[in-house]
């Protein structure tokens, strides 16, 4: 089954195909279809923008397509920057919206720096049933930035267990544990027992 991704960005579409391959389902950028949407994320929650994202998609195409809205979650921040994670502090690229993160937790101490990724999957079949998919990736956030690999705030999430951010892993080791490898796993296990929302 062919996917069109709800999404311009690459590193999404990577970690999508490399997970859903095995499942016989090849994900391919909304621009392959000659679609070039802007959808205005006007949801208060993960789950209402990927919604969104998705539904677009699918109303322009007709075919299945799906969508992942994702972001931070810090708790000394009281949530923030969650929903608006690719649009924080108005900054227009990763490092200058990693360092306003670091900025406003500067005098944040090491034991009340915990966060969360979160990733909500949401996939719209042709004959137009849905399948929502959550994961969720507890981890830390650092003082400073460690780790070439990955993209957003990958390089000050510390994992604890492996002793490393996720810019600091190898692309196998982040699909194992981060929010969408995660989420992509539930939603993989939903579609091949049939589980679809609100049945």
């Amino acid at each position: 089954m062919k996917l069109i991704l709800a999404s311009k960005n690459r590193h999404k579409l990577t970690e999508l195909d490399a997970i859903l391959r095995g499942l016989g389902m090849e994900v391919a950028l909304e621009s392959e279809y000659g679609l070039d949407l802007d959808v205005e994320e006007t949801g208060t929650t993960f789950a209402e923008n990927s919604y969104l994202k998705a539904k677009a998609v699918f109303d322009a195409s007709g075919h299945a397509a799906i969508a992942d809205d994702s972001g931070l979650m810090v708790d000394a921040l009281h949530g923030e920057p969650g929903v608006y994670s690719a649009r924080y502090g108005g900054r227009q690229t990763d490092a200058a919206r990693t360092a306003y993160l670091l900025e406003n937790m500067k005098n944040v101490p090491d034991d009340q720096r915990g966060a969360q990724f979160v990733s909500v999957i949401t996939c719209i079949f042709p004959d137009g049933r849905k399948i929502t998919a959550k994961g969720v990736c507890r981890g830390t956030i650092l003082h400073e930035m460690h780790g070439t690999g990955g993209f957003g705030y990958d390089p000050v999430f510390f994992v604890p267990e492996y002793g490393m951010t996720f810019a600091e892993l190898s692309a196998e080791q982040k699909n194992a544990i981060s929010h969408r490898g995660l989420a992509l796993r539930e939603f993989s296990r939903k579609v091949q027992e049939g589980i679809y929302d609100d049945e």
